[in-house]
């Protein structure tokens, strides 16, 4: 698989959204089924390599790389919010003219996807949701909002001291992806980490991200009116989900509930990541979904 990889590449395109120059991937077949893949935060949109080299076969496979995220342009000067993700979405999905698309999305990226889908539902066939459904439910944030206003300030503060961390050699950067994911093999962490990454004038590398993406929102996820915006979806939905990752399960949590037509999958040896640790098995599990009748 790692070798088809390296042979099937696709090309770059670019795309704008609030005046922002956006990149994205084609693997051709364009005479085949669209299908959308959404990478998750501080990841760039060819960590889907594996998955698009296979399901290429059968879909023209559009990949985008997020708002500050791999060479996509940074929003200077504001703020990365789901409702921006969403918009640069909606200017992708005008600007292929696709419709309606398969997605696949992976923690952010399938965040924003399921807000897509319950605003658009006539343009989405299928979505396969990988971790994106918020946070766990114990996860605790100070609760009185000028506490966790104060926080985000902050954070935001200490990001903008904080310089991207330089890496002397390429390989101090695979070492660093595999602290990432453990179950990453070295042929993927290298993929993941060459693409991922930029080279500066002095040798030394860095990730092509934007710090700012990792500011975490003063305000609380609003479950109640995510579920909502999912409950608008009319489309099937496949939620999966990595038995070793923190994740919430979407049944026990309750959250399947608020979908119409929902599918599950949990992958056994899987953490976050469940489309890297078990490729195989999450490529079955998504073709016998978005073959279903």
């Amino acid at each position: 698989m790692a070798e088809d990889v390296q042979v099937l590449g696709p090309t770059s395109h670019y795309f704008y959204s609030q005046r922002l120059k956006l990149h994205y991937v084609d693997w051709g077949n364009a005479e085949r089924r669209p299908l959308l893949l959404l990478h998750g935060g501080r990841d760039h949109c060819r960590s889907w390599d594996w998955v698009a080299a296979d399901l290429r076969r059968d879909f023209h496979i559009i990949a985008p790389d997020l708002r500050g995220h791999g060479d996509s342009a940074w929003a200077v000067g504001s703020t990365y919010s789901m409702i921006d993700y969403v918009l640069d979405l909606a200017a992708l999905s005008k600007t292929v003219d696709l419709f309606p698309m398969t997605i696949i999305g992976h923690s952010l990226g399938a965040r924003v996807a399921l807000q897509y889908a319950g605003i658009y539902p006539d343009r989405v066939a299928r979505l396969v949701a990988i971790e994106g459904l918020g946070p766990p439910a114990g996860l605790t944030k100070p609760p009185s909002a000028a506490a966790r206003m104060l926080q985000w300030l902050r954070e935001m503060q200490a990001l903008a001291r904080r310089h991207p961390r330089p890496y002397a050699t390429l390989e101090e950067a695979i070492t660093r992806m595999r602290e990432a994911n453990p179950h990453l093999t070295e042929e993927q962490a290298r993929h993941l980490t060459v693409s991922g990454v930029i080279r500066h004038e002095d040798g030394t590398y860095a990730w092509k991200f934007d710090n700012f993406v990792r500011a975490v929102s003063p305000y609380l996820f609003n479950v109640d009116e995510a579920r909502e915006i999912w409950s608008h979806i009319t489309c099937p939905v496949l939620l999966v989900r990595g038995k070793e990752s923190w994740a919430p399960d979407p049944e026990a949590e309750g959250h399947a509930a608020a979908f119409r037509h929902p599918h599950l999958m949990t992958v056994e040896r899987a953490g976050h990541w469940v489309h890297h640790d078990q490729l195989a098995v999450f490529l079955r599990g998504v073709r016998q979904f978005l073959e279903a009748p």
